[in-house]
């Protein structure tokens, strides 16, 4: 049954994104130019993104940081994961409407390129990552873990997990693209309403979101739970 949960939850994070894409396609008729525009948007964004993140990791390190109380860790630890993704993320897609889409300036043009964004991110970020995991497992499974250097507990607690966690999985794929079609037509206000307020309060959702999922799960609350939150930020 859980092996089933995966497969359903890799077809899902990488069949949903494309679904999306020829829906409002066909739907609003806009242009697949913007998904990919979106989708190189999130690529550049992980550029800076990623080394930031392994730079703060790598600083606090040496300031011995790992001395203060674990709470504290995990609430600083939880507002930078939040900020770093709001500012790389939400500046890339700010940039890109400014410079890459300029003609892009529709709520139907936003949804396109929200679509590529939070798409690639679904396929390439999270959906490779849970495919290439899974086929391991299924080979550990049946192999010699000291032989490939995998802990025997390690993979009973993947195998032993509860067979729903990788739907939730997939649903939070679902949350996580309603949030990224959000935030790329918040970012288009910076230009049809002239103020540049939008793309700060686009960063502050983005870093509300990521600091509040990141702090919950640091706390050890169930993956339910999480889930639930993340979808009432994307019902919002």
């Amino acid at each position: 049954m859980l092996a089933l949960a995966f497969v359903v939850e890799i077809a899902f994070v990488f069949g949903f994104p494309i679904a999306l894409g020829v829906y409002l396609r066909r739907r609003l008729g806009t242009p697949w130019t913007l998904y990919l525009a979106g989708a190189a948007t999130f690529v550049a964004s992980q550029v800076v993104h990623i080394p930031l993140n392994l730079g703060i990791g790598r600083l606090f390190q040496m300031g011995g940081f790992s001395q203060y109380p674990a709470t504290a860790q995990l609430i600083l630890g939880a507002t930078i994961v939040g900020l770093s993704a709001g500012v790389c993320e939400e500046t890339a897609r700010y940039l890109a409407y400014r410079y890459v889409i300029k003609k892009a300036r529709t709520w139907r043009e936003a949804l396109m390129f929200g679509a590529g964004h939070g798409g690639f991110e679904s396929m390439f970020f999270v959906g490779l990552t849970v495919a290439i995991t899974f086929a391991f497992m299924i080979f550990a499974r049946g192999a010699d873990a000291v032989a490939i250097g995998l802990p025997p507990d390690q993979i009973a607690a993947y195998w032993g997990q509860p067979w729903y966690n990788p739907l939730l999985g997939a649903v939070e794929r679902l949350f996580a693209i309603c949030t990224q079609l959000a935030l790329a037509v918040l970012v288009l206000q910076v230009f049809t309403r002239r103020n540049v307020g939008y793309l700060f309060l686009a960063i502050g959702w983005h870093a509300l979101v990521d600091g509040v999922t990141t702090l919950i799960a640091g706390w050890g609350w169930s993956f339910v739970v999480i889930e639930g939150i993340v979808g009432l930020f994307a019902l919002g």
